[in-house]
């Protein structure tokens, strides 16, 4: 029998997800320059339409079908073939429509590849992204989605990733330093943004769908749920407050983006772990990813890599924080798995292990797929089109009116 309560929660949690899409592209709408504020929006509007239809064709199969200890599952579930709409979800010990988990995985297949587009705003024509988008799915996304949350080898090698420090934020991050390195600088690096307040706009709507990323990703309602939404608030917070601090040391001033960017690493930075750890530890992640983000900015700037919007200092050294700090917080009392501090040294190199593979295995193949895509179109935009924004130049529109601004 269908259990209403916890499907209600599941279809809250999943639009939930759902609006941090929108979310992303305010957030990184606002940091852009003002001639290409609808480019980076596009491209993350666009996962919505591409990755669902790629998600109900084959993308769910992959990912949730072929048994266990594979790296990729099979084709047997194209186009959701065998799932009847009545057939119940029963992972969680919940019962409730198999539709709604599909639909919630599928929130996070959009959101993904999407997290890259701010490392390489107005650098990239829409052509390749578009195959970008598809091609990154099928040999990054889906085969670590398969490998950890699909009963793949590395979920039977007993790694875990609560919401997706590796599946979602060290995979996106590592791929957008690869896709940086790739085209190289921007041919103007002083653009600032052209709307902190449309960034905070996106921070809240980022913050508030988090809820769902993370305390969803319990798949029913049990204290677990409880403790992982309050785990990805405090996280936040702490950050946020963090990040704001040190900027305030070092500069002077306290400054709004430095508070948005230092929310959304705690929300990053919390994600693997957030269903695992005591609040304690949660305040503990949160006070880390503001210092390790905000110090893998500042590398990052130091190192001449033009990640315009810090995508890699953001969600991938976060995610990478977080995974590695899920080995050490891990309480056998929450969700009983034991971490280092309780001393299981071998869960915590697992966690290391797992997510250095997935850091290095999406670095590489995001270079080597670029470098193949540009076979195919170019992946960088010409210098005219660069030095004209993309939102006319390829798009053929404009996100204001010139003439109110």
């Amino acid at each position: 029998m269908i259990d209403t309560g916890v499907t209600s929660f599941m279809i809250l949690s999943t639009s939930l997800v759902m609006l941090m899409t929108p979310g992303l592209a305010f957030f990184y709408g606002g940091l852009a320059g003002k001639r290409n504020i609808l480019g980076i929006m596009m491209q993350t509007f666009v996962s919505l339409g591409i990755t669902t239809v790629l998600w109900i064709s084959v993308g769910y199969s992959l990912c949730f079908s072929g048994g266990t200890g594979g790296i990729i599952g099979n084709l047997d579930h194209a186009f959701l073939n065998g799932i009847p709409f009545t057939q119940l979800y029963a992972g969680s010990g919940s019962l409730y429509p198999t539709y709604i988990f599909i639909a919630y995985q599928m929130m996070f297949a959009i959101i993904t590849p999407a997290l890259i587009t701010g490392a390489f705003v107005n650098r990239i024509s829409f052509k390749a992204y578009l195959i970008f988008l598809v091609i990154w799915q099928l040999f990054v996304y889906y085969p670590f989605v398969h490998m950890i949350w699909g009963g793949g080898i590395l979920a039977k090698w007993g790694v875990l990733d609560f919401a997706g420090g590796v599946v979602v934020h060290a995979i996106a991050g590592f791929a957008a330093l690869a896709s940086v390195i790739y085209v190289g600088k921007r041919r103007d690096t002083q653009s600032p943004p052209n709307s902190i307040p449309l960034v905070a706009i996106g921070t809240g709507l980022l913050w508030f769908g988090w809820y769902g990323f993370n305390a969803g990703s319990e798949l029913k309602v049990d204290s677990v749920t409880t403790l992982a939404f309050l785990n990805t608030d405090t996280a936040a917070s702490f950050a946020a407050i963090t990040w704001l601090i040190i900027e305030w040391v070092k500069t002077g001033k306290p400054k709004f983006v430095g508070l948005l960017t230092g929310a959304v690493a705690g929300l990053a930075t919390i994600t693997p772990a957030a269903g695992y750890v005591p609040l304690w530890a949660a305040i503990l992640i949160g006070i880390a990813s503001g210092i390790i983000c905000y110090l893998a900015v500042s590398l990052k700037n130091k190192l001449g890599w033009d990640d315009a919007l810090d995508v890699w200092g953001v969600h991938g050294v976060g995610g990478v924080t977080g995974t590695i700090l899920l080995g050490v917080f891990a309480s056998s009392a929450i969700n009983g798995q034991s971490g280092l501090i309780e001393g299981n040294v071998a869960f915590f190199g697992k966690e290391v292990v797992a997510v250095i593979i997935g850091a290095v295995y999406a670095f590489v193949f995001t270079y080597l797929m670029l470098a193949l895509i540009n076979y195919i179109t170019p992946v960088k935009v010409k210098p005219e089109e660069e030095d004209f924004g993309l939102d006319f130049s390829i798009h053929g529109e404009k996100a204001y009116d010139e003439g109110a601004l």
